[in-house]
């Protein structure tokens, strides 16, 4: 197996870095193409699910999302979803125009944010062959309602308004922290989970803890979960962790019931980040049986 950094185009002349990790040998192999969550980079634990993939036979693209790690992107640090996806479309023609790669036999891994793009794609682009999202985002809303205390909620969309006001009178948009336990400090994640997820040793230059306020905006109005019934009949895997109160068990168990077949459910002990550490062997494995499943 060998691990190279790539790049391809986006549009607005944008390019979008990552890894490449291919099979030792010659021939064309299935691929995969993986991407990080909400305001995450590769380093942020992608590597061990790559690499076991590679490892069982699957050419394997991970990217960073626009203007997140060593992509391109202005301004740094900002999440659209609409554009993410976009772009990931964009890797997905990147593996197939690849020697190494069989064209017709590419899956998609998503997690978290990235996991409501996972469905948003295999809803609605039938060159992937099957789709893993692992402890998906299925509504922006009703995240935000059980999420932000309804004390917090009017501050927030003052901030929201501010930052538009600024932006209409030519100024960069206004950013927060990703992570922070300081309640002073505004922050899209507080839980300690997520701050050790985070803060977790990457190199230097790689990720910064900050993230536009507009970013959140936009997370609160995105409902991958209206996409779920349109996956079929590319077929689904879903990876639920039993404890989640980032991606909220209870929305992606719902969603998962309105997914039509084929589809498959796993089940893991533990939080939202638990399929990255504690969980990893058992989160890696179901997914590694689906894509031999499907694109064998």
């Amino acid at each position: 197996m060998r691990r190279d950094d790539v790049e391809f185009d986006a549009d607005r002349g944008v390019k979008l870095h990552g890894w490449l990790l291919s099979p030792a040998g010659s021939g064309t192999y299935p691929a995969i193409t993986m991407a990080h969550g909400y305001a995450g980079v590769k380093e942020h634990g992608l590597e061990p699910f790559a690499r076991a993939f590679a490892e069982a036979g699957f050419v394997v693209l991970v990217h960073d999302h626009r203007s997140f790690g060593a992509s391109d992107g202005e301004p740094r640090q900002d999440v659209d979803p609409w554009q993410q996806i976009g772009d990931w479309r964009r890797a997905i023609s990147f593996l197939e125009s690849r020697p190494e790669v069989d064209a017709q036999r590419i899956g998609l891994w998503g997690t978290s944010y990235a996991g409501g793009h996972a469905i948003v794609l295999g809803a609605t682009d039938r060159r992937l062959r099957c789709v893993v999202a692992q402890v998906p985002t299925i509504s922006g809303y009703e995240q935000g309602l059980r999420r932000i205390p309804p004390d917090a909620v009017a501050a927030l969309e003052e901030a929201f308004a501010e930052d538009e006001r600024a932006q209409a009178r030519g100024e960069p948009p206004r950013y927060q922290a990703i992570v922070s336990a300081d309640p002073a400090v505004p922050a899209a994640y507080r839980a300690p989970d997520a701050i050790d997820f985070y803060r977790q040793p990457v190199p230097d230059g790689i990720w910064e803890n900050t993230v536009t306020v507009r970013s959140t905006r936009s997370a609160r109005m995105y409902e991958p979960g209206a996409w779920i019934g349109r996956v079929s009949p590319t077929p689904l895997l879903m990876v639920v962790a039993l404890n989640d109160t980032i991606a909220l068990t209870e929305l992606a168990l719902a969603g998962y019931e309105r997914a039509l077949e084929p589809k498959r459910l796993e089940v893991i002990p533990g939080g939202h980040f638990d399929p990255y550490l504690s969980s990893f062997t058992q989160s890696s494995r179901a997914a590694l049986q689906w894509f031999s499943e499907h694109l064998a």
